[in-house]
């Protein structure tokens, strides 16, 4: 079976650089308005695990699809003008979400993410005019104004999901190396080769791994962000918030030491894999390791 037409439509989307000046624009407005970091990792979801917009989009899309129904339905005029009162009130902080993620994508993801926006800024504009004109009397003039917003904001669903499934925004991009990895021990580099209290990258079994060295201590991750597969061992190295003993040789001093993605400042803790700071939502995956006649050995629990 062919794809849609309209797939292909989404498609040329994501190489209009004609967007990229607007996206610009906007993204220092949302910057600008959401400025603590606490803020913008509870917005991004990093509390939960996941993206916070596509659990918020639930309540103006569930309310309106059931106004919709009661629309075409007689008597239920009262409840269906409630239903879009709220998802005109639920969809403001979807919006905000939404648009923190955004402001962290690449270029081709932020094209078909504004076009997105719009859409549903657009929908609930519609939705918006609708309850004025229930408001003035005008019912019918209401009941076709919401209709098209439903149908407006169909057409932003498609696009975010052309944005999740197609082009793997707000996934989880480190997902696959438990089923890539090969179960049990593996040999990663003499203990001596590793550098101290430096980013290191070592490929095993053809999965990049980022490699911290204190001592006879070794952390390893996998090199690629969960976010949105940035090189790990490009970043840098920072002390994270638990308090552990000052490091040496040019490592973190004060606290637990961290790795910060180079591509969106993701932060992860070094021994434990957890984020510290997104917009990374999923924690890395953490590799055990032993020493074993001076060769360093690595394991991922889990891996098939």
């Amino acid at each position: 079976m062919k794809p849609l037409p309209a797939l292909e439509l989404v498609t040329r989307l994501e190489d209009a650089e004609w967007l990229d000046p607007t996206a610009k624009k906007v993204r220092k407005v949302v910057r600008r308005v959401i400025r603590p970091k606490w803020a913008r990792d509870v917005l991004h979801g990093v509390p939960i695990g996941h993206p916070v917009h596509p659990l918020a989009v639930q309540v103006p899309l569930g309310a309106w699809i059931s106004a919709a129904v009661l629309d075409a339905l007689p008597g239920n005029d009262r409840a269906a003008a409630v239903l879009i009162g709220v998802g005109a009130g639920a969809a403001v902080p979807s919006a905000v979400a939404g648009f923190t993620d955004w402001t962290q994508l690449h270029p081709e993801q932020q094209r078909v993410g504004l076009v997105h926006a719009a859409a549903n800024v657009t929908a609930t504009s519609l939705y918006a005019a609708s309850l004025v004109a229930r408001a003035r009397g005008s019912r019918g003039s209401g009941k076709v104004l919401a209709y098209l917003g439903l149908a407006v904001v169909g057409a932003g669903g498609f696009l975010g999901g052309h944005l999740t499934y197609r082009q793997a925004a707000g996934v989880n991009h480190s997902e696959e190396i438990p089923h890539r990895f090969p179960g049990g021990w593996q040999p990663l580099a003499p203990l001596a080769d590793l550098p101290e209290g430096k980013l290191h990258k070592i490929v095993v079994a053809e999965i990049p791994l980022l490699v911290y060295r204190e001592g006879e201590d070794i952390r390893v991750l996998s090199d690629v962000c969960s976010h949105l597969s940035g090189p790990l061992h490009e970043g840098k190295l920072k002390a994270g918030k638990l308090q552990d003993r000052a490091t040496q040789n040019g490592g973190p001093a004060g606290g637990e030491p961290c790795v910060v993605c180079p591509w969106h400042g993701s932060t992860f803790s070094l021994r434990t894999g957890e984020v510290q700071a997104g917009p990374a939502t999923a924690r890395q995956p953490l590799f055990e390791t032993r020493v074993s006649a001076g060769l360093v050995e690595v394991c991922l629990p889990g891996a098939d």
